[in-house]
């Protein structure tokens, strides 16, 4: 323990520091956005975005190694498939619910068909594990102010439309009847999630990025009275999840997300265990 917090301090060795301020605004997004996607049971919506990120990784990776698109990084590779896939999927929720499973399960495979393909066919081959599984201590100071910026983003439209957003969360219908674009919120929402899993998936990687934005979320339900207050109480669970995971992650030496999604699931399973039995 006590080396970890040495290594916090020492100027040698930046990306400790890095990692940690990365978990602490992580934890905004897992909180708040965590929250929206518990409350209207996106969960697998999401997961199929996350997902679907390492199509676009893949091809990215492939044109820049051969040369044909020097300027595609795989992080605008990623944004541009998160943000087609939450397009589809919104599209094909709104217009065909009965179809809703299907095509998310089929851009669940898609997309991580074509980001394997891809990386396989890639000079030098790339390891997908990286991208599956996160490197909270690769977070760069670029990766710390993008997501600093989609914090005060998703805060300020929080704030700024909490009464709609509500609204539709609970009762989409009545929402509509009441004059509140529901529509337009429901593909808002998923294009900051888009936005969100891309930044994200450096933390806990592609895999494990939606545990992260549904476990805060339910433990903060056994205590939160409304929908402002699982977002506050899911934000600082998050805190303390990021935070603990990186120490344990240190202290123990293994992979910082993983550690990080199995404390949030422990700590979930034994908060559902006491309402049970109380």
């Amino acid at each position: 323990m006590t080396g970890f917090f040495a290594a916090l301090l020492d100027p040698d060795f930046p990306f400790v520091r890095n990692a940690l301020f990365a978990g602490l605004l992580s934890s905004v997004l897992f909180g708040v956005l965590g929250s929206l996607v518990t409350v209207r049971r996106i969960a697998g919506l999401a997961g199929a975005v996350s997902h679907a990120v390492l199509g676009g990784i893949g091809i990215a990776l492939f044109l820049q190694a051969k040369n044909l698109v020097p300027g595609f990084s795989p992080l605008a590779g990623a944004l541009l498939f998160a943000l087609l896939a939450a397009l589809i999927i919104g599209l094909v929720s709104l217009k065909a619910k009965q179809r809703e499973d299907t095509v998310i399960n089929a851009i669940w495979a898609i997309g991580m068909s074509i980001g394997v393909l891809f990386l396989a066919k890639t000079p030098g081959y790339t390891d997908p594990s990286s991208y599956l599984f996160g490197n909270i201590l690769l977070m760069s100071e670029r990766d710390l102010v993008l997501l600093a910026a989609l914090d005060v983003l998703v805060v300020f439209l929080s704030w700024r439309f909490y009464p709609q957003i509500k609204a539709c969360s609970f009762d989409e219908e009545f929402a509509r009847v009441r004059g509140v674009p529901a529509s337009a919120f429901f593909f808002g929402l998923l294009s900051l999630l888009a936005l969100a899993i891309v930044l994200l998936q450096n933390f806990v990687g592609i895999v494990m990025v939606i545990a992260m934005l549904t476990l805060p979320a339910g433990s903060a339900s056994n205590i939160a009275k409304n929908l402002a207050s699982l977002m506050v109480y899911s934000v600082l669970a998050s805190v303390i999840f990021s935070a603990g995971g990186l120490v344990l992650g240190w202290v123990l030496d293994v992979p910082v997300g993983a550690v990080t999604v199995i404390f949030a699931a422990l700590v979930f399973l034994a908060a559902a265990a006491h309402r049970a039995i109380r």
